[in-house]
């Protein structure tokens, strides 16, 4: 059985165990993960739909050859001078999916008006999102995904450790940044995202990479993530350009302890907002509470923010095989920020880090 056919047969597994009659994908990750098909998406309808008797495809004629290089399921296509609506029609008769009041899973990621013409076409049927089907199942990383989780989290201390070595006084954010994707590049790879931030830039948790300069006496702050074959890596580490001062220390030290903190909540069986509330309150007891601005972390996978999110509150109750950063931050408006970054699978009895990088980066 190939990975597909498995993830399928799971797939339908699920749909038996939540009374599910079809579930619908557009061209998203999860269509990626179930067929290994990713279509190019514009405004022509796109949608894999799978009952237990029929799985295929809704696709534009135009893409039609290249969507058949990935995947033996079968197409129905439609061009543009006939529109989608024959073909969805034939494609719900083959799923067995003409009856009232069936129970449908939509990719919450598929565009409104994907939604809306498959919900129009159907007789009165309830609908809900993938979060108890392909997510439950894309959450649970098989050994493949781990494979190429850790994989790309290998390269990326490389790269981030090539970047803490290249820095000297007057280098802008712009130019550490190089560093690292030019090392991404070189071994394979693709950029997915970095932020740099010198100094006070770092205190902002979504700065936007500048040509602000490095000077002595400055932290820096680099949060970074790679592709490869497939899969992304996302870390962050923090350190500092001379002599930390005892207040950087302090922070630093804080947000250590509260990922440590973290680490040991995170388990299976424990709920998002149990890590969530471990490593908050390690923050909040050393009187940093309002400067952690955030959750303490998102799943990741074929995306790199994906469920499980790890939030305050959150009753999601986690299970092996789950993976997902653990990131708390103190943000010291005008100064600085640290922010301290693992990406963690649930193991039985604890988890797993997948890099290999110190967090502590002097």
């Amino acid at each position: 059985m190939s990975l597909y056919d498995d993830r399928l047969a799971r797939l339908r597994a699920r749909m038996a165990e939540t009374n599910t009659d079809l579930v619908a994908l557009g061209p998203s990750s999860h269509m990626m993960w179930l067929s290994g098909v990713n279509p190019h998406g514009d405004e022509r309808p796109v949608m894999l739909l799978v009952s237990q008797s029929h799985a295929g495809f809704l696709m534009p004629a135009l893409n039609a050859d290249a969507a058949r290089q990935a995947t033996d399921l079968p197409f129905e296509p439609w061009s543009d001078a006939e529109g989608p609506a024959a073909a969805l029609d034939r494609l719900l008769e083959a799923c067995g999916a003409t009856s009232a009041g069936l129970s449908v899973v939509l990719d919450e990621t598929m565009r409104a008006d994907f939604a809306l013409r498959l919900l129009d076409a159907m007789d009165s049927p309830s609908r809900r999102f993938t979060e108890d089907t392909v997510g439950r199942l894309r959450a649970m990383k098989d050994d493949a995904e781990y494979d190429a989780i850790k994989a790309a989290h290998l390269l990326n201390d490389e790269a981030v450790k090539a970047a803490f070595a290249s820095l000297k006084a007057g280098m802008s954010e712009r130019d550490v940044q190089n560093v690292i994707r030019d090392h991404y590049k070189a071994h394979g790879a693709t950029p997915e995202f970095t932020i740099v931030g010198f100094g006070a830039n770092g205190a902002f948790p979504h700065h936007h990479t500048s040509d602000a300069t490095l000077s002595d006496g400055m932290a820096v702050l680099i949060d970074t993530g790679c592709r490869l074959n497939g899969y992304p890596s996302d870390m962050t580490r923090c350190g500092f350009f001379g002599t930390p001062d005892a207040a950087y220390k302090e922070v630093f030290d804080t947000v250590e302890a509260a990922v440590q903190a973290a680490l040991a909540a995170a388990k299976p069986g424990a709920t998002a907002g149990d890590i969530d509330k471990a490593a908050r309150d390690v923050i909040t007891d050393a009187g940093y509470g309002p400067q952690f601005l955030h959750r303490t972390g998102h799943g990741l996978g074929i995306d790199v923010h994906e469920p499980p999110y790890i939030s305050g509150g959150s009753d999601h109750v986690l299970e092996a095989g789950n993976v997902f950063s653990i990131e708390p931050g103190i943000y010291i408006n005008g100064k600085f920020g640290v922010r301290l970054e693992e990406i963690v699978i649930l193991r039985d009895g604890g988890n797993q880090i997948f890099s290999e990088l110190p967090r502590d980066m002097f």
